[in-house]
């Protein structure tokens, strides 16, 4: 079906050069590939796209050029629940309602072709170097001063726990005013690891609302539906590759060739839609003879006037589901 509606299957080659290349998105996206048992992908048509991105902590951007897959689709087959042996990415499976065993497909329309891999059902955004250091630099700095001070004060605040539960005969003056030094350090503590908490949370939402706008809204279609809409448009695709060849078939002032007529087609999809494309006038033309529209000479190819071919097209449909009425006699005797 895929293949009658133009589709083109990508290489493996292809794929793992796509995801050892830079992506297109800033963020940082992992998906565990051991979770599958196949993975395919399918493209049909592609552009150039210039795209910026930024550089030197947003300082800086660069403008690359990328290929752009006009439609993509991807067929991924779940492991069974069986050879998934990590209970972390079984949990996680769950998570995202993903069945072990079953088989997704996923339609996107105009994804660049080196972020196939932010296309997977369990991708997920992670921290990226840069990240990490932001995040983590920051957190030592502040942190480690507030350890060196709760280091010299907590054994004192054990101490008057103690006092209080009655391990401790007694305390001096000095330790308590340690002690509650010590209880203000922790209470700095857990606020600043609170603080860098939600630091890293509102740079993972961030991250996830830019893999959302990046993927989400492309996405066209899924599982069961795709089928419905890629016959449509593997219809759509055989009948223009039938208009075309009876309408160069019909406009060219001499009867063309198979190759000239291939060649004529395929120069003028170049010109018209700056697209390059093989087309397969061997299919276009097999269609025409079925439906008794090609008249041959030889090498040279003809089609009818289009009054003579809706006359042709006419008896075909109206001879499409044959059926005989039993005379009333006939019925009689049965």
């Amino acid at each position: 079906m895929l293949k009658n509606a133009n589709f083109i299957e990508m290489s493996h080659a292809e794929v793992e050069q796509a995801h050892r290349e830079r992506k297109v998105m800033r963020v940082a996206v992992e998906a565990p590939i051991d979770d599958f048992r196949d993975v395919r992908f399918f493209r049909r048509g592609h552009h150039h796209e210039t795209v910026e991105t930024a550089t030197w902590l947003g300082l800086r951007k660069e403008a690359h050029d990328v290929v752009v897959y006009d439609d993509l689709i991807l067929l991924v087959a779940m492991k069974p629940e069986a050879q998934i042996a990590s209970k972390l990415r079984k949990r996680r499976l769950r998570q995202r309602k993903i069945r072990p065993g079953s088989v997704l497909i996923k339609y996107f329309r105009n994804i660049a072709a080196k972020d196939l891999n932010a296309l997977f059902p369990n991708v997920r955004v992670v921290m990226s170097t840069l990240d990490k250091l932001s995040l983590s630099v920051p957190a030592l700095a502040g942190g480690i001063p507030i350890l060196i001070n709760l280091a010299s004060t907590i054994t004192v605040l054990f101490l008057v726990i103690g006092f209080y539960l009655g391990l401790v005969a007694a305390v001096e003056q000095d330790h308590l005013k340690k002690a509650f030094a010590a209880m203000s350090g922790l209470v700095a503590l857990g606020g600043f690891i609170m603080r860098q908490w939600l630091r890293y949370q509102a740079q993972s939402l961030k991250y996830q609302k830019e893999l959302t706008d990046n993927i989400y809204y492309r996405n066209i279609n899924n599982n069961a539906g795709i089928f419905d809409y890629m016959i449509g448009a593997a219809e759509d695709q055989e009948c223009k590759e039938a208009f075309l060849a009876y309408y160069f078939l019909r406009t060219a002032k001499t009867a063309p060739t198979q190759a000239e007529l291939e060649g004529q087609i395929e120069t003028w999809l170049g010109e018209k839609f700056g697209v390059d494309i093989q087309f397969e006038v061997d299919d276009a033309l097999a269609k025409l003879d079925r439906l008794g529209l090609l008249r041959r000479e030889g090498e040279r190819l003809r089609v009818p006037a289009p009054e003579a071919t809706l006359a042709r097209l006419d008896e075909v449909w109206a001879n499409y589901f044959p059926f005989e009425v039993d005379s009333p006699a006939t019925a009689a005797e049965a």
